[in-house]
């Protein structure tokens, strides 16, 4: 795997560089690694931001992390992984929804979320560190299933590529609480508060042709019940 010369994420509240500093209502931004890196570890899908021939593309993808790095992978025949692998600038961003925050204007409705945005280049992941990188997805999909199911053969390994960018570049931002209506709001008779969003996973639904007296591991009656 190829070194970067990069610099990790600062422990002080200020942000890493200008283009990551949260500008709209900046009391919201952080910009600590706890916190980054809590808001990454509670999520699974990232959106992928770069250009190619003037055109802005997003792709919606799966994400994990180690350390101060963010890990993807696809096809190595996949547009996305074949662009960034090239080194192109990219910005990932991930949001988690907490809660609908009703107020009693119109304009001051809004959400509790927490968010990460980070900006940098992906670099391919090299074959010595790929295959731990694949377990270490794995792992955190579900803690425990590597050592249950078969890891790639030599074609799987050689089709999927592993990039990583550095969260030199990242920031958090994140709202909580209630409304904040204006004072004189506050008599209207509507009802003001916050209606809290959950996530969670439900009863696993086996696959119809698991076979029979196959038990529910562990780990997943734990991931359903969290």
């Amino acid at each position: 795997m190829s070194k970067l010369t990069t610099k990790p994420i600062s422990a002080k509240s200020a942000a890493p560089s200008p283009r990551s500093r949260v500008k709209r209502v900046p009391d919201r931004g952080h910009y600590e690694r706890d916190t980054v890196h809590a808001v990454l570890d509670a999520g699974y899908v990232c959106h992928v931001a770069f250009c190619k021939d003037n055109q802005a593309i997003v792709i919606p993808t799966a994400y994990w992390r180690e350390g101060d790095y963010l890990y993807i992978h696809g096809s190595t025949k996949s547009r996305m992984a074949m662009i960034l692998a090239q080194g192109t600038p990219a910005c990932v961003a991930v949001t988690l929804l907490d809660g609908l925050v009703l107020a009693r204007s119109a304009f001051h409705h809004s959400m509790n979320y927490r968010s990460v945005v980070a900006f940098g280049h992906f670099e391919q992941v090299s074959d010595d560190h790929k295959m731990a990188a694949l377990e270490a997805f794995t792992e955190r999909l579900a803690p425990g299933r590597w050592a249950e199911i078969r890891g790639p053969n030599r074609q799987e390994f050689k089709a999927t590529m592993v990039l990583r960018m550095p969260l030199n570049e990242a920031s958090a931002k994140i709202r909580r609480g209630p409304p904040k209506d204006d004072a004189e709001d506050m008599a209207i008779p509507a009802w003001a508060g916050v209606l809290p969003f959950k996530t969670g996973f439900a009863t696993p639904e086996p696959d119809p042709q698991l076979a029979a007296g196959t038990p529910l591991p562990g780990y997943l009656r734990a991931l359903a019940n969290r």
